[in-house]
């Protein structure tokens, strides 16, 4: 379906950190920015917890939003300009698919609750799912924006998040393993965490990205670039992403929601420590206005109040979150992990739940995946132009990119208190159980 909708008297600007300036042209996109639903989005950190780890790291998914609407404005206006389509299904680039692709590009992650994934872990939320709910529920402003340019337009953009949407050129932009989510995510989280290294040349990728009739590809002369970007990524899981300490913070985020959840029946009325807002996701009775009204501010007021309950686990929970005591994690593998109830034990011995005070945690992650068609759900992979117009996939060329295909990085990790390595300030009764505890731990690692 081919949707317009009117331009503005002047662009409208927004300085960026990454892109310089993001141009809005569109009164869709002006408006969709307005809406309350992506306003929510600035108040829900882009990397939730790792703000504990990498201090810089309080930009919003407000701010990410914007970067992947940028970038697919650009996308789109290379291939207006150097691919244009000819004839129907000549592969090359329709612009009347813009309005769909910059909709689904701002739009993306505007179903992310409070605390992300985390969130997502606790209460069986899934936001991908929200987000089309959201696109497409007549109850919300974002879906009163897009339906007053075309009816139809919110069913498109949902599709296109729902990886249902008839072009893939369209699909691929906004979800593919080199998109602009990913492209602005990177550089966005390298630049305020100050991890240089996943920065990558985004304008030589853009340069070398062109349409065909299955959907997005690179001109091979830029493989390098994309292979910068493959790399970059990969050290932004290892170093970031999965850093030991974000996870802590995580993992006592998931038992303090998980405490909560246990004792709601037995909170008290008319307190201020009650959480109301929360009370939906603890019953599983939730709906889309009952997700909105959260934020990473609502939930850590609620923190604030909880360091003062009369629950023991609740109250220190609370006070190891909101005042950043991570938990200590050592790495294990499949021959140490019969240790771990053992360790248990002897946590539980000194007075610490062994099922709000450890956890096991894996981060694995694919930095590039080619397609097999054995799979359940196979990746699209990265196709390269060459010159004669035939495509070869990138592994099959790039040597670097071949060394971390398909291989999973990653570690896991059992995560306890770490007054369990103290060696002073102990309980002297307890000594012997701390000595035993440590005997098993070396270099990080479970011996």
């Amino acid at each position: 379906m081919k949707f317009t909708d009117k331009l503005l008297p002047r662009e409208k600007v927004f300085r960026d950190p990454v892109h310089d300036y993001i141009y809005v042209q569109h009164q869709v996109i002006l408006d969709l920015i307005n809406t309350k639903e992506m306003q929510r989005l600035r108040r829900v950190k882009q990397l939730g917890a790792s703000s504990f780890t990498f201090h810089g790291a309080e930009h919003s998914r407000f701010t990410h939003s914007l970067g992947v609407y940028e970038i697919t404005r650009r996308i789109c206006d290379l291939f207006l300009r150097n691919y244009p389509t000819k004839e129907p299904g000549d592969g090359l680039w329709d612009d009347s698919e813009r309005l769909v692709a910059l909709c689904a590009a701002l739009l993306h992650d505007i179903g992310h609750g409070a605390y992300s994934h985390t969130f997502e872990h606790i209460f069986h939320t899934n936001h991908e799912m929200i987000t089309q709910e959201i696109i497409t529920s007549p109850k919300t402003e974002v879906n009163k924006v897009l339906r007053k340019v075309d009816p139809e337009l919110p069913k498109q953009v949902a599709a296109v998040i729902n990886h249902t949407y008839s072009n893939p050129q369209v699909v691929q932009m906004i979800s593919s393993q080199c998109d602009a989510d990913r492209m602005d995510y990177l550089l966005r989280d390298a630049y305020n965490t100050g991890a240089s290294y996943g920065n990558f040349d985004l304008t030589r990728i853009l340069r070398v990205m062109r349409p065909y009739s299955g959907g997005i590809c690179f001109d091979i002369s830029g493989m390098h670039a994309v292979e910068d970007y493959i790399i970059s990524r990969l050290q932004m899981y290892m170093q970031v992403y999965f850093h030991p300490v974000s996870r802590s913070m995580e993992v006592i985020l998931s038992h303090l929601l998980k405490r909560a959840k246990q004792l709601a029946d037995k909170m008290p009325t008319n307190d201020r420590s009650t959480p109301y807002l929360l009370m939906p996701f603890f019953q599983n009775n939730f709906d889309i206005d009952d997700y909105l009204k959260l934020d990473d501010g609502v939930l850590n007021t609620y923190f604030i109040h909880w360091v003062d309950s009369k629950d023991s686990i609740l109250s220190d929970l609370a006070d190891r979150f909101i005042n950043r005591r991570p938990l200590k994690s050592v790495e294990f593998n499949s021959d140490t992990k019969k240790l771990i109830p053992k360790l248990q034990k002897l946590i539980k011995q000194v007075g610490f739940d062994p099922e709000y005070y450890t956890d096991t945690n894996n981060s694995f992650d694919l930095p590039y995946d080619a397609y097999d068609p054995k799979k359940k759900h196979h990746a699209t992979q990265i196709e390269l132009r060459r010159p004669d117009g035939t495509m070869v996939e990138l592994s099959k060329v790039s040597r670097l990119v071949n060394a971390v295909t398909g291989k999973q990085l990653g570690d896991e990790r059992f995560f306890f208190p770490k007054e369990m390595l103290n060696s002073v300030n102990n309980i002297e009764i307890f000594q012997p159980i701390y000595e035993e505890f440590q005997k098993h731990i070396k270099n990080n690692q479970l011996t």
